[in-house]
């Protein structure tokens, strides 16, 4: 069972809500902290998560999960609606980097993401959810590359290379039409001729003949 499957049925299912994306980070920046929660010191691997409610009018939130080591179960931490969102930056609009920020109402968060590739899916739905679930006062999203604004880029890549493929068989159709509309001139032209000649062999026959 993926991460994402695993976060889905042990936290988000028994809530009546629906994962959309969750990416596994690292803060930047770390918090000294000696003492944890559950009894004691140790390591942990965090996720932040992006779901919906099943119930309508749907909310939809940004959690904070946590793994810790030698445990196969998630813990819930911290959880911000998204209408609290007032900022995703991510870092660098042209290089590909696993570095983004969220910026909410009371607080920030610095980020590493396990890859640029998940950062980079991890925004690009969290920048449709809030395009689609916030009608006013949407969040800002910074240094980002536009493939990620731009809504769902693997259709629009989709998209784009059924148009060429289109184009490229339309000109092929083409230049198979010009050559077959010059083959069939060449033959005509043959016709003609072979016809000129029979019509003079004719006559020669026919004057030999007599």
């Amino acid at each position: 069972m993926s991460a994402k499957s695993a976060l889905n049925k042990a936290i988000f299912i028994p809530n009546d809500e629906r994962l959309l994306a969750a990416v596994q980070v690292k803060r930047r920046t770390k918090k000294k902290i000696p003492f944890l929660a559950t009894g004691g010191p140790g390591d942990y691997t965090t996720f932040i998560c992006l779901s919906v409610t099943n119930k309508k009018p749907a909310q939809v939130f940004l959690t904070k999960v946590k793994q810790f080591e030698g445990s196969s179960s998630f813990v819930r931490r911290s959880q911000w609606s998204i209408s609290q969102l007032r900022q995703v930056n991510g870092i660098d609009s042209v290089r590909d980097c696993p570095e983004f920020d969220l910026i909410f109402e009371n607080g920030s968060d610095q980020w590493t993401a396990g890859s640029a590739g998940e950062k980079c899916g991890f925004v690009q739905v969290l920048h449709h959810t809030c395009q689609r679930f916030i009608p006013e006062r949407k969040p800002e999203f910074i240094n980002c590359h536009p493939k990620l604004l731009g809504g769902n880029s693997i259709l629009h890549e989709a998209a784009d290379s059924v148009s060429s493929a289109v184009q490229k068989a339309s000109q092929a159709l083409n230049e198979r039409g010009e050559r077959l509309g010059r083959v069939e001139e060449k033959t005509g032209e043959m016709m003609n001729s072979a016809q000129h000649f029979a019509d003079t062999a004719h006559k020669l026959a026919m004057k030999h003949k007599c």
